[in-house]
């Protein structure tokens, strides 16, 4: 899946060891979905549970190809959906302004509110 996010200078993955990486995407309380249009995989969603009361939208992303195609919002409630379906008070996501264009409107329609901002720096690999 080295597409999704690709677009987006999704990075901090890549500066984790294999080992770190591994600890982080094997943890149980770690969840990872993947979204399958015609037999093929389209988009993955990670959600954070390891923080109690609390899941965070770790990533949220689609395959080039697959983005245009309404695909978007399908995924995303059925992700948040999967969230709320675990023992939580606060469902979370970051976003910023290297996100896709419809990122954010796409979050609020389905009822995120922003809660803070600040202003980071971050290399480029």
């Amino acid at each position: 899946y080295d597409k999704i996010g690709a677009d987006y200078f999704w990075v901090d993955r890549k500066r984790l060891t294999p080992d770190k990486l591994a600890e982080v995407i094997q943890d149980p309380l770690n969840l990872l979905y993947v979204l399958y249009a015609d037999g093929s995989p389209a988009g993955m969603a990670e959600l954070d549970l390891r923080k109690e009361g609390v899941a965070n939208i770790a990533y949220f992303g689609l395959m080039p190809e697959a983005i245009g195609r309404r695909l978007g919002y399908f995924f995303f409630y059925h992700t948040c959906a999967n969230a709320w379906a675990h023992p939580i008070q606060r469902l979370t996501i970051n976003t910023c302004t290297l996100d896709h264009p419809r990122a954010l409107p796409l979050y609020q329609r389905l009822g995120f509110t922003a809660y803070a901002r600040e202003e980071r720096f971050v290399e480029l690999l």
